[in-house]
């Protein structure tokens, strides 16, 4: 089950985005908090699987991180918590989607691409020294099924 994540929650986030993440990637809960509290940002998440954190700024929304634990990857989680996030950005009146991924992250360009996604620009050494990321951005229809 998908549920929404409050600032209080951010102890057991920054732990959960551990697992799913490298540690030199890893937000700890002072950053959790943080993102939590700036305007526009909501979050869902299925405690001790996956989480995700998105921001709206007037019509346009952007995830601020996804991640899923390894134990509950290759089951459809990631795609559900995108999923939710559209529709979390769709209730706060955005009309476009943006995401940064690592452009070597190829099950996750995969994911995105699948439902909808696709590339707009690129980030140069954007998670380190010859790490790319890939920017992406899909429209958000009213029946997100479309892009």
């Amino acid at each position: 089950m998908i549920l929404p994540i409050c600032p209080a929650d951010a102890l057991a986030l920054a732990g959960l985005h551990g697992l799913a993440f490298p540690p030199a990637e890893a937000w700890g809960a002072d950053a959790m908090r943080l993102m939590l509290e700036m305007p526009g940002t909501f979050g869902l998440w299925q405690p001790d699987a996956g989480l995700v954190l998105a921001r709206v700024a007037v019509d346009e929304a952007e995830i601020l991180t996804i991640g899923v634990v390894p134990a509950a990857r290759r089951r459809g989680l990631g795609a559900a918590l995108l999923l939710a996030a559209l529709a979390g950005a769709q209730a706060r009146a955005a009309a476009t989607m943006f995401l940064e991924v690592a452009a070597d992250n190829l099950p996750a360009r995969g994911l995105y691409a699948a439902l909808g996604f696709s590339p707009v620009g690129r980030r140069r050494d954007y998670y380190g020294p010859g790490r790319d990321a890939e920017v992406m951005r899909r429209g958000i229809a009213p029946d997100l099924s479309s892009s």
